[in-house]
Parts: structure tokens; sequence; C-alpha cells
């Protein structure tokens, strides 16, 4: 069965460890913060100018003027900080956030990632994503493997714009865990989510991968 949105954010959360300084991407990433493991200390960075978010608001802790950068509403912790958009990207092209888990469009098998525009359709532009791909230690990307027409995300080159090259680490889908191999020569699927079998995540990858002799199957 394929992971829900809630468990490939849970599953995104065990990249995490402690003492890292990580940016979490539109969409599925933002809900990572949520399931940011009992007793780990994570500081969340965003690229409008804060440093040190919890999660997401009750309706009630609702504070309009307190957003991130996808403009979600967040909550401050006692250790937030806040600061100029300059500063923010300072220190993501400094190299000082050790993690981004983002969302993305398409993934290649060598790591390259589009995940900010769709030719033909109004953008706002790339925002910090080119920023974030070139400038953090390791680049997570959680997304599906499909799209809604059916076709695969993870591909052997993407079709559309690019973010950045050779920059993904890991890619977590609703069906399966892959590692870039550093070498170049593809994917190593690592998990499988439950129920989901290797006929299914084949007919759905269009790039190419190998089986870890370690395959785990997890919910």
């Amino acid at each position: 069965m394929a992971r829900t949105r809630e468990q490939l954010a849970a599953r995104a959360a065990r990249e995490l460890q402690d003492g890292f300084y990580v940016n979490l991407g539109i969409g599925i990433p933002t809900l990572v913060a949520n399931y940011i493991p009992h007793g780990m200390e994570v500081t969340l960075q965003s690229e409008n100018g804060m440093l040190g978010m919890g999660p997401f608001p009750y309706e009630d802790e609702v504070d309009a003027d307190l957003i991130n950068a996808g403009k979600q509403t967040i909550t401050e912790i006692a250790e937030s900080s806040y600061f100029s958009s300059a500063d923010s990207f300072a220190m993501i092209r400094g190299g000082h956030i050790n993690l981004s888990i983002l969302g993305a469009m398409e993934v290649a098998e060598n790591g390259d990632i589009a995940n900010w525009m769709i030719p033909g359709k109004l953008v706002k532009g790339m925002g910090g994503a080119m920023d974030l791909v070139a400038g953090v230690k390791r680049v997570v990307v959680v997304m599906d493997h499909a799209n809604k027409h059916g076709q695969s995300k993870v591909l052997k080159a993407c079709t559309l714009p690019l973010t950045g090259t050779g920059v993904v680490s890991r890619i977590i889908t609703d069906l399966a865990v892959f590692d870039v191999k550093p070498d170049g020569t593809g994917l190593e699927l690592i998990e499988l989510a439950d129920g989901v079998t290797l006929e299914e995540v084949a007919a759905k990858t269009e790039a190419t991968w190998t089986i870890s002799e370690n395959l785990k199957s997890l919910a």
C-alpha cells in the first residue's frame, strides 16, 4: 500500500539527527516539523528569516504575521530568532544548513532535481530552491512516485527545467526509498512501503536502479 502524506513526512523525519539545522521545503516536507523525534534537538531554518520553528499552530494559536517561506502560519519556540532574508541566504549559501528536505516534480537517476516550474504555467520564480540545493550539505526529496497521469517522476533524465544538477542524495516516495549512487550509475532501492511489490516499483520507475542487499519493507 502506498504511503500517505503523513507517513511520508514521518519517514522523512528519520533523516534528522540531533543538533541538525534543517530547511524544509513547501508541501509534504513542511509536515516533517510535526514528526521530529521526542528528545531530539533540531533547529528549523526558513528562507524568509527565521531560525527555530515549532509545529503548525492550532486554530486558537494562529498568528497571521508569523509565517514560513511557504506563507504557512507557524509557531515560535523559546529559542526562535528573526533576521533578514539576506542573512538567511548567507546561512544557506555558506554551508551552515545540514539538511534540506524538498518536494520535487522530477528527480533523475544522477541526482538532478526539477521542482520549481512547468513551462507554460505562471510561476513566481525559483525562490530559494536553487540556493538550497547548491549550499546545503545533504538534500533529501520527498514526493509521490508518479504524477497525476500515472507517469514516473523518478527518471533517467529530468524533462522539466532543472533546479540543480547532481545534488539529491536520497529520494523518499509513497512507494519506496532510493539512494542516489555516488558513482553516477543510477539508484539503489533501500526500502519498500508495506505491501508494495518490486514489480510495482519497476512499472513506475523510469530510472536505472538496483536492489540493496539490505532491502527493508516499512509501513
